[in-house]
This record gives C-alpha cells, structure tokens and sequence, in this order.
C-alpha cells in the first residue's frame, strides 16, 4: 500500500458527514466522540492503535518503559489491554512464585480483591504510564474466555452446578458481582485522561470456551446486558467513552449463507447464532462507538480450499459490512482485533485490510498484537502463564504477534499512523 494511495482516501472519506448523537462535555485531555470521529481537546482523534495484554503483566519498569517508549516511536495513539486477571484460590502460591500479576481470587462465591504490589498496583503503574507517554488505554472488565479469568469464573463459584456460560448474563447475584469489580477499576481510574474507553467484556458469546449455552441465549440476551452494564458505567463515569468489546457477529433477517458438507447453512456470524447483533449493540445510547474483531482462518477454518472465496476478500467485506453499520447510527468506528496466524498471509492480506477500513473512514485500527523486543525480565526468557512466554527478549508470541524486525509489517502500520495523525478529518 502506498501512502499516497492512503492519503487520497483519508481525504475522499474526510467528505462524508452523517447525523451523530450529540457531542458530549468531557474534561481537558479526554477523548470523546464528534460524529464519526474521535475528539481530543477540539482536535481530530483518529488513530492507529495495538493491543498487549501482556503489558500489565510485566515485572520491570524498564521493561513498561521500554514497550511505551516503543509504541510512541511507532505513532500509536491507543493501546487495549486487560483489566482483569482472576485465579482461583489454588493457584495464588504459584503466582506468588512466578510473580504472576493478578487483581482477583476466587474461593468461594465471593472474589477477594488484591489491591498490593503483585496486584492492581501494577495496573496502576500502566495507566500512570500511559499518561506519562501520552497513550490512551482501552480497559476490558473481564473476558468470555477462560484466558487470564474470565466470565465463566462468576459461573462456576456463583451458580448451581452445571449452569451454562449465558448464566453470566442473566443472573443478579452475578451481574452485581461483576459491577462491584467494575465499580472499583472505574472508580481508580476514571479521573485520568489516559483511559480512551472502558471495555464491557472482551468478545461476548453465548457460549465460552469451557462452558455450553443454554438452549434460550439468544442476540437479546447479549444486548438487554450490554444495555444494562454500559448504562451502569455510565452512571459512574460520566466522561469517559464506552464500547461493548464484542466479535461483532450480526443477527441479519436474511443472513449470508455457504456450502458446507453438502448443505446449503446459515453463517453463524450473520444470523444470530454466536449470540450477538452487531447493530442492535451499536445504537445502544451509552456505546459510544462501534467496535469487532476479525479472525477469518479461526472461524472458517473449513474454506481453506473452498472455491471462489478467499480470507482476504471476506475480511474486506466484513470491515465494510461494520462500517456501514456504525455510520448509519453515525457513530465511529473501529476494527478492535484483527488477525492471522500465518506471516505470509499477515503480509499478504492486511494491506488490503487496512486500506479497506481507511476507505470506509475507520477511526481506529488495532492489530492482534504489538510485540516489543527487547525485554530484560529473567535475562530475556520468563515463562508468565499457559504458554505465554518471553522468549529472547521477545514478548509473549501467540502467532498473531508482529515485531520491528518484521518490516513489511511494521511500516504497513507505521505509515498509516502517520497518515491519521496528519489528518484533520
């Protein structure tokens, strides 16, 4: 992709207005949104941005050091990492060991917070941080992954025996617990301008990856709690952005269909069947912008030899398809994650990805995942938890990591953000 091929489409995007929910009040050094776009003091805040979960998780200031220093060499204006990092009772002396960052511990139906040194005193090193590089941070509140502690946590120490994963959505005891760790990440941290977002849940389903759904989850379950927890963060944060954190599968009237197995099926991620609808979540009054995720090879891992169809071109479909979806309630838009685990295709396909959401006037894209060299911890070689691990001074590696030295890669994103942040639109 060529950067002049970019910047005629930054300004050709620059000439669509849409109606937009009313701009809102937010204090000096808040980002906000104006329409389609994001806002940061009057100014344009449209951006290349990363995610690093792993970040938080870090032992060494030189180390957060230099990842930040890293990602502003870059020109990436947000990063998106978690907020949450449960274990169950039994595994506290290993973390204590390993030095493992966590923030809650299960042991019963209640959760006990850790607020120390190995705890969300870390997290308040990010965010401090974050506001000392002048990088904007997307918070996630819990995952629907079993990854790091998520969701089906509450289920599992909080609900009868065998209750399905949807069970996190639905139940009061439940929904109050997660508000309560909501309220304490919101009240921490909602005075600081370095928070660009507060995150719902990283991609909700009505399933997880250890627990079914129940036969009655459906699009309106997901949305009924998106409306009701965003609504909540938002009568304790007035000023800062919310968003869902959703895949952004859709629940279309008439959905896309494919050949499988001799059949002619519905698409899960269009009618409905992953649990979640794209538009419905996206007009909700207290999301404040459009966001999804995007893992072709993952979720159509049967098409690898399917006839007239190709990953690169359906990606360019779905980041248009999102696209269209955000402007039309005028909200901007972001593509949150994105993927692929083979290097050929990374470089293959994301320059068409990325061109296709700069057409489309994306206000924000984020890879899966910024990886950073360089790092110190153990000499180089840490292993932090499942196969995470920092191996040769490199950042945990889960095959969608790009690093520096992988240029093709590297400039694709550095030049865009260079272009949006050139660009008043």
């Amino acid at each position: 992709m060529h950067a002049l091929g970019l910047l005629s489409t930054l300004l050709a995007a620059a000439a669509t207005v849409v109606a937009a929910p009313a701009k809102r009040y937010v204090p000096p050094g808040f980002v906000t949104t104006n329409g389609e776009t994001f806002e940061l003091d009057g100014r344009p805040f449209n951006y290349v941005g990363t995610n690093s979960y792993w970040l938080p998780l870090l032992l060494t200031e030189y180390d957060v050091d230099l990842t930040f220093q890293n990602l502003v060499q870059s020109g990436y204006k947000v990063l998106r990492t978690w907020g949450f990092n449960a274990l169950n009772e039994s595994e506290v002396a290993g973390a204590l060991e390993s030095g493992l960052t966590y923030y809650q511990v299960w042991n019963g139906p209640n959760y006990t917070v850790n607020y120390g040194p190995q705890g969300l005193e870390r997290l308040d090193n990010i965010v401090s941080k974050a506001e000392q590089y002048g990088i904007k941070l997307i918070v996630t509140f819990t995952n629907n992954w079993v990854g790091y502690g998520g969701s089906d946590l509450y289920v599992q120490w909080m609900a009868p025996a065998n209750s399905p994963h949807d069970t996190f959505y639905t139940d009061p005891t439940i929904i109050a617990a997660y508000q309560e760790y909501v309220n304490i990440i919101v009240q921490r941290y909602k005075s600081s301008p370095a928070i660009f977002s507060w995150e719902l849940i990283n991609e909700a389903r009505c399933a997880s990856d250890s627990l079914p759904a129940s036969a009655t989850c459906a699009p309106a379950t997901l949305t009924t709690w998106y409306q009701q927890q965003s609504d909540y963060v938002r009568s304790l944060d007035p000023y800062h952005m919310i968003n869902a954190g959703g895949e952004g599968q859709f629940d279309w009237t008439t959905p896309e269909y494919y050949w499988y197995d001799g059949q002619y099926v519905p698409d899960y991620n269009y009618d409905g069947g992953a649990g979640e609808s794209f538009d419905a979540v996206v007009a909700l009054p207290n999301i404040d912008f459009g966001g999804y995720h995007m893992y072709p090879e993952t979720w159509y891992p049967q098409f690898f030899t399917y006839a007239n169809w190709s990953y690169e071109t359906w990606g360019a479909n779905w980041i248009q398809q999102h696209a269209t979806a955000a402007h039309a309630v005028g909200k901007p838009i972001i593509i949150e994650e994105f993927g692929s685990p083979e290097n050929a295709n990374k470089t293959a396909w994301y320059p068409t990805w990325v061109e296709t959401a700069v057409n489309t006037k994306h206000a924000g894209i984020m890879p899966w995942q910024f990886g950073q060299l360089g790092l110190t911890e153990d000499g180089g070689y840490r292993t932090i938890k499942y196969t995470d691990q920092i191996f040769r001074g490199a950042s945990p590696n889960d095959s969608y990591t790009f690093y520096s030295n992988e240029t093709a890669l590297w400039s694709l994103f550095t030049t865009t953000a260079a272009l949006y942040n050139s660009m008043d639109w």
